[in-house]
């Protein structure tokens, strides 16, 4: 693509710092070796540890697969990130011009090739008011604060914890090859300078050159995934793609959506924008799938954790107005199922069911509501009260289960993903060379793979044979 980005083999390899690696983060990447959810799932998986990696606190990347109101709203989404097929001949909006309130998004340009979705994920955090960057990116954004996107993009390429971030996702082959690719470039561009001083070769004979690795290559090479960023800020809705000039303006938002925290009315505003993109790049029946959106919401563990521990909270306050209602003893008031298993309800693998730590700036105001309720509750509900207490607490204990699980295969897909099995599989073939092993396993599968690739000879059946005879 050509843009602001645009750069040559030569200007590759002198942004400071090192390199970006690819990272198995768009949907091209992880298809061929994965079903249609576990992909999903997959990117979902790269783009948090990401985020959790550049130290963001309380957020996750969901996939939205419906921009309808009924699948966003619940979400309430702080951003959106639109991944999506391009080749290299797609043209980028040079006439986008720079306005006022243009200058007050934080949009920087994306100067490295590899490193498209971690630009897109800053371009949407940095907007994001009400949200905990950590100590790096707050940094990162103050100290950029009123410099042009181009040197932004300079800066998050240069900035070694952004990089590490990012390479820490990547598998170490791919971060193998990207150094290759820097060195590579390097060593052309040292023999480019060398034959220009030189001064022009001499004129040779014409003939007829063979085809390159590179235009064999190139249907390959021209397709990429790229991904834009959406985000309401300083009263707009705006389109962010690191390779444009400067952030784009999709339309203005409401009075009370400006000014207040919700975001349903800036969803409304980028729908028809997500149509025009997603029926643009829209997959055919013989075609995989060439678009993810992806929406930065709030961590459902953090929010599912803290209905858990105001649900012990409540279990606690609900029991002790019931001894005092109840000198005798009220366990046989309550449900005798959900006595039996009160304890467990309010326990999860992580946790016992003491009250542990919560989350949310406002459980505290939230926790002493309640606590009034229940001293205003007559005596006669506080049984019903307590058994809807535990009925809730095992339905908010499954959903912390459930992001404790999904936590878990995230990590163990990022360890899969990142581990060098490189020096084993080296070692490995040593070994069966070294014990005369290695050359018979080749000729066996090359055996296998003659078999597999000749066409079966269909045998005559019987009564084809009579047929034949009689002919």
């Amino acid at each position: 693509m050509e843009g602001p980005s645009s750069r040559t083999a030569e200007g590759s390899a002198e942004l400071v710092g090192g390199v970006f690696a690819v990272i198995e983060s768009d949907p091209g990447s992880l298809r061929l070796h994965m079903t249609w959810r576990t992909r999903s799932n997959a990117v979902i998986g790269v783009f948090t540890t990401l985020l959790h990696k550049l130290g963001v606190r309380g957020l996750e990347v969901t996939e939205i697969y419906d921009i309808e109101p009924w699948a966003t709203d619940h979400l309430d989404p702080h951003g959106l990130i639109f991944c999506y097929m391009c080749t290299d001949s797609e043209e980028t909006n040079t006439s986008a011009l720079e306005g006022e309130d243009a200058e007050k998004v934080w949009f920087a340009n994306q100067l490295s090739n590899d490193a498209c979705a971690s630009h897109a994920l800053l371009n949407v955090l940095l907007n994001c008011p009400h949200v905990d960057l950590g100590g790096e990116l707050q940094e990162l954004q103050a100290v950029t604060a009123e410099i042009s996107p181009v040197m932004r993009g300079l800066a998050v390429s240069s900035s070694q914890f952004i990089r590490d971030a990012h390479n820490s996702l990547a598998r170490p082959a791919d971060i193998r090859g990207s150094l290759q690719v820097i060195a590579r470039a390097t060593l052309e561009a040292d023999k480019a300078r060398v034959k220009a001083a030189k001064g022009p070769p001499t004129k040779k004979r014409k003939t007829i050159a063979s085809p390159s690795k590179s235009t064999e290559n190139g249907d390959q090479m021209q397709e990429q995934y790229h991904f834009i960023g959406y985000v309401p800020a300083h009263g707009k809705v705006w389109e962010l793609d690191g390779l444009q000039r400067t952030a784009i303006e999709v339309s203005e938002l409401d009075s009370q959506s400006s000014s207040g925290s919700s975001t349903r009315g800036w969803m409304d505003i980028v729908r028809p924008a997500l149509r025009m993109k997603m029926h643009a790049y829209m997959a055919s029946e013989n075609d995989h799938v060439r678009y993810n959106l992806l929406a930065i919401v709030d961590e459902k563990y953090l929010s599912a954790s803290d209905e858990l521990e105001m649900r012990k909270r409540e279990r606690q306050a609900i029991e002790r107005r019931l001894q005092d209602a109840y000198p005798e003893g009220w366990t046989d008031k309550v449900n005798d199922v959900l006595l039996t298993s009160a304890e467990e309800a309010f326990a999860t693998s992580l946790r016992p069911a003491t009250e542990g730590r919560v989350f949310a700036n406002d459980f505290g105001s939230r926790k002493l509501e309640k606590d009034v309720h229940i001293l205003d509750m007559a005596a006669r509900k506080l049984p019903d009260a307590w058994n809807a207490c535990v009925e809730a607490a095992l339905a908010a204990k499954v959903a912390v289960e459930e992001e404790i699980t999904k936590a878990r295969d995230t990590q163990t897909d990022h360890i899969k993903r990142t581990f060098d099995y490189e020096p084993f599989i080296t070692q490995f073939i040593t070994c069966m060379h070294n014990e005369g092993l290695l050359e018979a396993a080749m000729h066996r599968g090359n055996i296998k793979e003659d078999d597999a690739q000749e066409p079966a000879v269909k045998t005559p059946t019987k009564r084809s044979r009579k047929a034949k005879a009689k002919t």
